[in-house]
């Protein structure tokens, strides 16, 4: 019997025995909490008859697996907008590799501050200007190729 517990946590749902058995071992209870599954299938009637008596049942759910980057995300995020590379984000973070690349997919970022030895801009510049793709592969001294390529990358 622990007359110092007011609030008290349930895994199954109530029944009269149930209640009968909390009501005996915390007579001082208020508040009863369960996960939304275990209020479903708690029946209307012990609910009301509760608060009739001034004990409120109440959902509460805040367990399960938690985050394990506490807030990395945004950090991640923020180092390669600066334009670090995934590795150097790992290192300055003290985290994987495989870590950072999966939380810039999560945040959907788009990781694209690598060096590149075309430039991708200059080729769909051209191509807007209207110039043909071997044009562009001589105007830009680059192999023709790699100019369908960046126009073919989406």
């Amino acid at each position: 019997m622990d007359e110092n517990v007011n609030t008290v946590h349930i895994t199954k749902p109530l029944t009269s025995p149930r209640i009968v058995e909390l009501l005996d071992e915390y007579p001082n209870l208020k508040v009863i909490t369960c996960s939304p599954s275990v209020y479903k299938r708690t029946s209307d009637t012990y609910i009301e008859a509760l608060k009739g008596i001034e004990i409120e049942v109440k959902v509460q759910y805040d367990w399960g697996a938690k985050s394990k980057s506490q807030g990395a995300e945004f950090k991640v995020l923020k180092l390669s907008n600066k334009g670090l590379k995934p590795k150097e984000i790992a290192e300055r973070l003290d985290i994987s590799l495989n870590r950072v690349y999966y939380l810039l997919n999560k945040s959907k970022a788009s990781f694209d501050n690598r060096k590149r030895k075309h430039n991708h801009g200059a080729v769909k510049r051209l191509k807007s200007e209207g110039l043909s793709a071997k044009e562009i592969a001589l105007e830009l001294d680059i192999p023709l190729r790699s100019v369908y390529y960046i126009l073919n990358k989406k």
